[in-house]
Formats: structure tokens, C-alpha cells, sequence
């Protein structure tokens, strides 16, 4: 992709901050209180073309890179964290079509497509029986001539009723091996939905993600080119740790904010004198930073790597591997302990669902942070990896 300018960044990050500020704080508490999708946002998102910020600048995008795309999702969750994590799963949908899809003309033509309808795009690699495993399927694609037929059961299918189309894993036919998957585009038009489950979760409530039968007729060419391992590989696993890490990143300097004015507004009531609170706070701020600088910093290292001639190659390594993991299950760490000591602060004010000083929507969001992709799955294919990897 396409770098853009210093001013392009700037512009994206503002008018996501702005619709951060504006919108999606002003209803956040009623998308986590009636766990319902945060349409005001995406309405919003929708007039300030930012869900095509990933699409390449010569196909009508902002071309951002993946610095750009992280620091949108944190900018998003410090207004509400589910419409960040909303964003942050329909950048990772978009940048596997544009950094896999190119060589097709359909998916050139989508892509232009998301620019001019700002398209929503919504996930499903989830599905019954595979036991939370995405590199393995049990859906296949049926093949029928010049048409396809896809069915799968999936366990969660992110913010399907609302997405405009869906990205969904399968394997690449009957026969396949079921690590042998694909990428297919499921048109909306052409879509079935059949509700299996609810979505009354602690967390995370307005990404509205329950368990969905999906099944689909389509055209051959809504296959993405190539294999799901070297999409997962190469973009999907670094596009979710690292835009993720930024969602947690904004939910925790939420809660650092407010209990960084609940400190303030103590200091006002005795001037001269520091709030006995004032050093937790201080110490809450160090870790803050200390995992925002991990996130920006695995974001521009991915970003300096994809500007390589032979980068794609290099993240398939071990140890870009390790590196991803590593992100993922430290960030998702840290948010709720960086959450937990905000309360800490704030005491009962924080507490309590009606203060302004409240923590607890950020509380609840940030424990989904170690369940998106479980940190023992994590822990245990590092494991594995570690045994044989010599680090260089």
C-alpha cells in the first residue's frame, strides 16, 4: 500500500477522534446498556469515508498503512470500545482483499465499490466444531460449474446482521485437507442468516457477534486468490494483534483519563497539597505508555518490513510469529490491569454505572482482550515454536 502523507495521517486520526468525541461516547453507554450495534458511529464513519482508509490510494482509498489504521482504532475506543473493535475487525477484512486480492479484477472492482458505498465488512473464521481453531475448517466451498454453494456454522460471525457483506474461511473444497482454507467474499444480496445464538456477553456488548448459519450461491470469482495460510500469515494475524492491541490501548487510556480527572478534580478541593491517589496514578501512566509504545512500535516495525522487497517472505518467520503473539497476549494483559488500577483510583466512583467517573463498560470490554483468540492457545503455540527457533 501506498504510504500517505504526514497531513493524510493527521487528517484521518482527526476526524476519527472527532467522531470518537462526538459520537461514540455520546452513546456508548446505551450500545454496552441495550448490547445493541453502534449505528450512530458507523453512520458517522460511513460520511467521513474512514472505512476506506485501507483501501490502496489508486483504487480510490486513503491508502493507510498500518500505523494510520492503529492509531484510528485507539483514537475509536476511547469513545466507545466496541465501535473501535468494529473498526479494527473491518480494516483486518479489508486488508486481506487489498494486500491478497489484487491480481483479481473483481476484487479490484470491490475494493473501488467499499470506496464509493463505504461498505462494511464483517468476519467468519470461527465454526462448530473445530474448538476455536481458525486455521482449520470443516465447511467446505461446493463447486458447480461456474457457481459455488458455501455453507458453515459458525460459533461467532462478528456483526453479521450489520455488516454490509462477510469474509468467511472454509476449506477450498470437499476433498481439501481441513487446514487447506480460503478466503470467500459473501455478498449481502445473495446471503443467508439463520441465528443460532445470543449476544448477552459481559463485554464487548454493541459488537453484536453471536453464532450465525451462513450459507451463500456464488460466483467463482469471490474466492480471494492464493490460500488462507499465506493471508493469515502474512496480513491477518498482524493486521488483529496489532489493530486490537490499539483497541486495547484506547479502552485503558479511557479509563486512565478518567481517573486522571478524578485526581485533578481532588487536587482542586485542597490546593497546595497531593492527592493521596497521585502516585498510583503515576505509576498507571508508566504502564500505559509502556504498552502503547509496544503497540505503535510493532505497527511501524510491520510497516518498515511490508516496504521490503521481500517482506511478504519475512512474515512467515518464527520469529515475526513470536513477536505477533507476544503483542497479542501483552496488550491483552495490561488493558485490564491498566483498567483495574484505574478503579483503583477512582474508588467507588468508578464503581458505580452512573458517575461520570465510571470504569466499569471499560472494565468489562478490556476482559475480553485474553478470549479473542485464547493467550493459552497463544502461549501454547509459542511453546511449540520456541523449540525450535534460535533467535538471531
Amino acid at each position: 500500500m501506498t504510504d500517505p502523507t504526514p497531513a493524510a495521517r493527521s487528517e484521518l486520526a482527526a476526524k476519527t477522534r472527532t467522531i470518537a468525541h462526538e459520537v461514540a461516547a455520546r452513546h456508548a453507554a446505551d450500545v454496552d446498556l441495550q448490547a445493541r450495534f453502534p449505528t450512530e458511529t458507523f453512520e458517522a464513519a460511513k460520511q467521513a469515508k474512514l472505512l476506506s482508509a485501507a483501501v490502496p490510494r489508486e483504487l480510490g482509498g486513503a491508502g493507510a498503512d498500518l500505523r494510520e489504521l492503529t492509531t484510528m482504532c485507539s483514537e475509536l475506543a476511547q469513545g466507545c470500545g466496541a465501535s473501535g473493535m468494529v473498526l479494527a475487525m473491518h480494516h483486518i477484512q479489508v486488508a486481506c482483499i487489498a494486500r491478497h486480492g489484487l491480481a483479481s479484477p473483481f476484487f479490484r472492482r470491490y475494493l473501488e465499490e467499499v470506496c464509493e458505498r463505504q461498505l462494511l465488512i464483517g468476519s467468519v473464521t470461527s465454526e462448530v466444531g473445530v474448538w476455536g481453531d481458525t486455521r482449520s475448517s470443516i465447511c467446505a466451498l461446493v463447486r458447480h460449474g461456474d457457481r459455488c454453494r458455501l455453507e458453515k456454522d459458525a460459533t461467532t460471525a462478528s456483526y453479521a446482521e450489520h455488516a454490509d457483506d462477510l469474509l468467511v474461511t472454509c476449506r477450498r473444497g470437499p476433498e481439501a485437507a481441513a487446514s487447506d482454507q480460503i478466503l470467500v467474499l459473501l455478498r449481502k444480496p445473495a446471503l443467508a442468516l439463520t441465528k443460532t445464538t445470543t449476544w448477552d456477553t459481559l463485554g464487548m456488548r454493541g459488537t453484536c457477534s453471536p453464532g450465525f448459519k451462513v450459507a451463500s450461491d456464488l460466483p467463482e470469482e469471490q474466492v480471494v486468490p492464493g490460500s488462507f495460510a499465506d493471508a493469515s500469515a502474512q496480513t491477518m494475524v498482524s493486521y488483529s494483534h496489532i489493530l486490537w492491541s490499539g483497541v486495547w490501548v484506547g479502552i485503558a487510556a479511557d479509563a486512565v483519563a478518567r481517573a486522571s480527572a478524578y485526581v485533578r478534580a481532588e487536587a482542586r478541593k485542597k490546593p497546595g497539597t497531593v492527592p493521596p491517589h497521585a502516585s498510583r496514578l503515576a505509576e498507571v501512566s508508566v504502564m500505559l505508555q509502556t504498552m502503547r509504545n509496544n503497540t505503535a512500535a510493532m505497527a511501524a516495525e510491520f510497516d518498515a518490513i511490508t516496504a521490503r522487497p521481500d517482506g511478504m517472505e519475512q512474515l512467515l518467520t518464527i520469529g515475526w510469529a513470536l513477536k505477533m503473539n507476544n503483542l497479542k497476549v501483552s496488550a491483552s494483559e495490561m488493558a485490564p490491569a491498566i483498567v483495574h488500577q484505574a478503579l483503583q483510583i477512582v474508588g467507588i466512583n468508578g464503581y458505580k454505572n452512573d458517575s461520570k467517573y465510571s470504569v466499569g463498560r471499560q472494565y468489562r470490554d478490556a476482559l475480553s482482550a485474553a478470549l479473542m483468540i485464547s493467550n493459552d492457545r497463544v502461549l501454547s503455540k509459542n511453546a511449540s515454536m520456541l523449540l525450535v527457533y534460535k533467535d538471531e
